[in-house]
């Protein structure tokens, strides 16, 4: 692959780039998803990735692996072994281009993974949500590189 991707944090504190991707997993281990606070960690293998803007603030999750993440907005952005790095593919500007291929450590696969696909989608259109809607004014860095970027939602030491 030859084409570099970007990607970053939600408040554009850290931002990466890559143009060498391995594999792309769904990984259902306990300590991923206590890592990601969800029930499965997408991740994705990279070969040449560099940090851009700032760096992740790193936790050792365990004695072989330790997982980068925003020390302002705190998503996770990356998880690294003696053998790997790999960034989170919800962290990568258009996520669809490194969409996961395979699924690792099924042991650990909570039981309503499987049925995800099948929930019923809810549409709220009451005028009170839509109005919600309307109002917001997002604080997120958006999906591609700046020049610059201040993070939002920092003021007033929040």
């Amino acid at each position: 692959m030859s084409e570099v991707l970007t990607g970053g944090c939600q408040c554009g504190a850290v931002r990466f780039s890559v143009s060498d991707l391995g594999r792309s997993a769904v990984c259902h281990c306990r300590m991923c998803q206590k890592a990601f606070g969800s029930l499965f960690a997408p991740l994705v293998t990279v070969k040449d990735g560099k940090w851009t803007r700032g760096a992740p603030k790193w936790f050792a999750s365990s004695n072989l692996a330790r997982r980068g993440f925003c020390e302002n907005c705190g998503p996770p952005l990356a998880y690294e072994t003696g053998y790997d790095l790999e960034f989170a593919v919800g962290a990568f500007d258009e996520p669809d281009k490194v969409a996961p291929k395979w699924q690792v450590s099924p042991r650990d696969k909570v039981d309503c993974y499987e049925q995800l696909s099948t929930l019923p989608i809810k549409n709220n259109s009451s005028a009170s949500w839509l109005e919600f809607l309307a109002a917001i004014q997002s604080n997120q860095h958006p999906d591609h590189e700046t020049q610059s970027w201040t993070p939002k939602g920092k003021e007033n030491g929040q």
